[in-house]
């Protein structure tokens, strides 16, 4: 099968094509990941990785890990100002079926894709066979899954947990409560824990500190570049504040699934932040759990470092879906002389 897999992101959408097969081996035909607003559509941007693909044969199917809520294979994108539906989005580009998936599910179905060097032990621990797994991640937003075992793999179930509401953690995450709440109203932990929240994170810490509020738009490498270069406690606070919050985050995931089997932390920031979320600062901030700090304590905890993994994780899915849901198509068993 002709397979189109995409990671489609907020920020930078990655689509990759490949010939699978029934014995699960793949060959890679082509690859490439676009800046997504560059893109007034999902049909626009899936034309141009076709176009540049420029393959001698049509996608028998394509499977896109989106961020947002699915509904009948229809979705808003969170972060993006696009809505998809599969069925049209299929007649549109001349596809015989087109399956969408949420982002996260994708990615916790990619962790089965991962070797020893695609992650770093943050908490150590051995993983139990049958244990629920979970995985969350910072990006453009905030994404949360988790996983449960089956005869033969694992099912993914996707979440909208980032949404859910933000509480804060002492007396300075209180004044970040309602420093957010009177810029946004609603404050979701992904208002506070998302590559979207850092330059509210650092207008935070510079209105802290006294310092005056930035003209231009904070994101992850300029907050980064202003710490290194020592010359802003501001940018070193608002990052340590992340990193805090992150913490507190993944504290929380452990104690909702108890994930037993492992808990899994990806995204673009933990890919671009290891070295800051591989701290002590971190786990503090996670196992500051009173009564229950046992739970996280006993929980395996891994950074994935693989920028991959969304696409790893749909083709991953396009081979394990429901028999119903399966991609497969005339075009498919013709080609493959089955």
């Amino acid at each position: 099968m002709e397979l189109i897999a995409g990671d489609i992101g907020g920020t930078k959408s990655w689509l990759a094509w490949v010939d699978t097969q029934a014995d699960a081996t793949q060959s890679p035909r082509f690859e490439k990941h676009y800046a997504s607003a560059d893109f007034e559509s999902g049909a626009a941007l899936l034309a141009q990785f076709v176009a540049d693909a420029a393959q001698p044969f049509p996608p028998d199917a394509a499977i896109l890990a989106l961020p947002g809520p699915l509904d009948a294979q229809r979705v808003v994108l969170t972060n993006l100002d696009w809505t998809l539906d599969a069925t049209e989005l299929a007649k549109a580009l001349a596809i015989p079926r087109v399956h969408f998936v949420n982002d996260f599910q994708a990615a916790a179905a990619g962790v089965a894709t991962l070797g020893e060097q695609d992650r770093i032990v943050l908490n150590p621990g051995a993983p139990r066979a049958g244990g629920v797994r979970a995985i969350t991640g910072a990006g453009t937003g905030l994404g949360l899954a988790f996983m449960t075992p089956e005869a033969n793999g694992w099912r993914t179930h996707p979440s909208e947990g980032g949404h859910a509401d933000f509480a804060p953690a002492g007396a300075a995450q209180a004044r970040l409560l309602d420093f957010l709440r009177a810029r946004h109203g609603h404050v979701s932990w992904e208002r506070a824990l998302s590559g979207s929240a850092l330059d509210d994170l650092y207008r935070f810490t510079c209105i802290e500190r006294g310092q005056p509020l930035p003209e231009a738009v904070m994101d992850g490498a300029l907050l980064a570049a202003r710490a290194v270069s020592g010359d802003d406690a501001a940018a070193e606070a608002a990052i340590g504040l992340f990193v805090d919050l992150y913490g507190a985050w993944v504290g929380n995931v452990a104690l909702l699934y108890q994930p037993a089997g492992g808990l899994y932390i990806a995204g673009g920031i933990a890919v671009h932040w290891a070295d800051r979320l591989d701290s002590p600062r971190f786990m503090a901030a996670a196992l500051d759990k009173g009564r229950m700090r046992s739970v996280v304590e006993r929980t395996p905890i891994h950074l994935i470092t693989c920028a991959r993994l969304g696409v790893q994780g749909a083709i991953e899915l396009a081979r394990t879906l429901p028999a119903h849901e399966r991609l497969n198509s005339n075009t498919a068993v013709t080609r493959s002389g089955t």
